[in-house]
């Protein structure tokens, strides 16, 4: 019988297999932190671009707001109110001569469910010059005008649809509606292509 008996002060260890598994880990952890240190500058000088672009376009904005106010105040002149009068009743009449009825009712056309009709439409420049229309239409029930609004969100042409009030129209004289209702919607144009 043999017996292995280890005389040494210390007991053996495999520093080779103790390298290879931590000093591979330590350098992983290393290559990606280095990775990340890298990743961070490059954002930190994206960044530093990004605030040079948004201090010259504030420049830009502060500039433009600047002449807004001179040629306002400009304007505003007692020898200047008829002429910025005139220009403002000019620029709203080419407002709505803009405003394309035979559009309108092909987009109307698109959505319409069967069984409900336009009765009238008035269309008007909202806030911010956004073109409101207000439509009555008459039907044979409520769903029919709910139909429409629901179509109507999903079209491009039409922004905030909603029903403003609804009527029974017992004395119609179209057979068949029994209900009008007002809707008022924002509506945007296609706009032309210019050359």
């Amino acid at each position: 019988m043999r017996l292995d008996i280890n005389l040494a002060s210390q007991r053996y260890e495999d520093a080779r297999q103790f390298w290879l598994r931590w000093g591979t880990g330590v350098a992983l952890v290393a290559i990606l932190t280095l990775g990340l240190l890298a990743f961070t500058a490059m954002n930190v000088i994206y960044a530093r671009n990004d605030r040079v672009i948004i201090s010259s376009l504030r420049a830009q904005i502060a500039k433009r707001d600047r002449d807004k106010a001179t040629a306002e105040a400009i304007l505003n002149k007692p020898q200047n109110r008829t002429i910025r009068d005139r220009s403002q009743f000019l620029n709203d009449l080419i407002d709505r001569k803009a405003f394309s009825w035979t559009a309108v009712f092909e987009d109307l056309e698109k959505v319409m469910p069967a069984r409900l009709h336009v009765v009238s439409i008035h269309p008007e420049m909202g806030d911010e010059q956004r073109l409101k229309i207000k439509l009555v239409v008459a039907g044979e029930s409520r769903e029919r005008a709910l139909e429409l609004v629901r179509r109507m969100e999903e079209s491009p042409r039409f922004k905030e649809p909603q029903i403003k009030s609804d009527s029974s129209q017992l004395n119609s004289q179209t057979p068949g509606d029994k209900v009008e209702s007002e809707i008022i919607a924002f509506y945007i144009p296609v706009l032309e292509n210019t050359k």
